[in-house]
C-alpha cells in the first residue's frame, strides 16, 4: 500500500499492519519510526507518481477532492485507488474501522476506535467542569484565509470550546470555508486561535502583523 495521506500510515501502525507499506506522504510525523523506515513520495497536493508505480502498489489510499487529481492519474497508471472523504469525527472513527477490514485487521481496529471512544469520552467529561467555554479560531489555511473542517469543530467542542465560525464548519469543501472578509475574525473576538495549515508550516508571526489582529 501506498499512503497518500498520514491517517492510513498512523492507523495501519497502530494496528499492527505497518509491513504493507511501501510508501507514504512526506508530512507523516506519527509514528516517528515511520519517516525512517518508508519512502516518502507524496504532499498533500502532489504525488512523485513515478516513485509510487516504481514501487509496485496493490493500493494507493489518500483523502479528499484536493487529492482527486492525484488518484485519476494513479487510476490511469492501473493502480487501485482508495480516497475515502471523511469530515467528522464519527466519519474519521469509520474510516478506521474500514481501513481495519480491508487488511483483516477488523477485530484489532474496532478495539483501536472503543479505546479512541472512551478518551473522547473522558476529555468531554473533564471540559464539562471548564468554568467557562472559550471562544476558538482555527484556520486551515492562510490564504485566503480558511477556517476548520466539521471534525475540528466537533474536537472543539468535545474539548470544551466553541468554534466562532460553526456555520463554515458544516460545509466539507475548503473553498466553502473561505472567510470573505477577514476582518470578521476579529469582530468575533476568539479568546484562543489555533493554525494548521494543510501543507506547510505554520507562522503565528504572520497572525499577528496582521491588521487589528495584535
Amino acid at each position: 500500500m501506498v499512503c497518500l495521506t498520514e491517517e492510513p500510515t498512523e492507523t495501519l501502525y497502530l494496528l499492527g499492519e505497518q509491513d504493507r507499506i511501501v510508501g507514504i506522504s512526506g508530512f507523516t510525523v506519527r509514528p516517528p519510526r515511520a519517516r525512517k523506515e518508508k519512502p516518502k513520495v507524496s504532499a498533500f497536493t502532489s504525488a512523485k507518481i513515478g516513485e509510487i508505480l516504481k514501487l509496485e502498489p496493490d493500493l494507493a489510499i489518500g483523502f479528499s477532492d484536493i487529492q482527486a487529481d492525484i488518484a485519476a492519474e494513479l487510476v490511469r497508471h492501473g493502480v487501485e485507488v482508495w480516497i475515502a472523504n471523511h469530515r467528522s469525527v464519527d466519519g474519521i472513527l469509520d474510516y478506521i474501522g474500514r481501513l481495519g477490514a480491508l487488511v483483516g485487521a477488523a477485530g484489532r481496529a474496532q478495539a483501536l476506535v472503543a479505546g479512541l471512544r472512551a478518551g473522547l469520552d473522558a476529555i468531554a467529561a473533564e471540559a464539562a467542569r471548564l468554568p467557562r467555554r472559550p471562544r476558538v479560531y482555527f484556520e486551515e489555511w492562510d490564504a485566503p484565509q480558511i477556517t476548520g473542517i466539521r471534525w475540528v469543530a466537533e474536537l472543539v467542542r468535545i474539548a470544551g470550546g466553541d468554534d466562532i465560525f460553526p456555520e463554515h464548519a458544516a460545509m466539507s469543501l475548503a473553498k466553502d470555508r473561505i472567510i470573505a472578509d477577514p476582518s470578521e475574525v476579529v469582530r468575533r473576538a476568539p479568546d484562543l486561535i489555533l493554525g494548521s495549515w494543510c501543507g506547510k508550516r505554520f507562522r503565528p508571526e504572520k497572525l499577528a502583523a496582521r491588521p487589528g489582529w495584535d
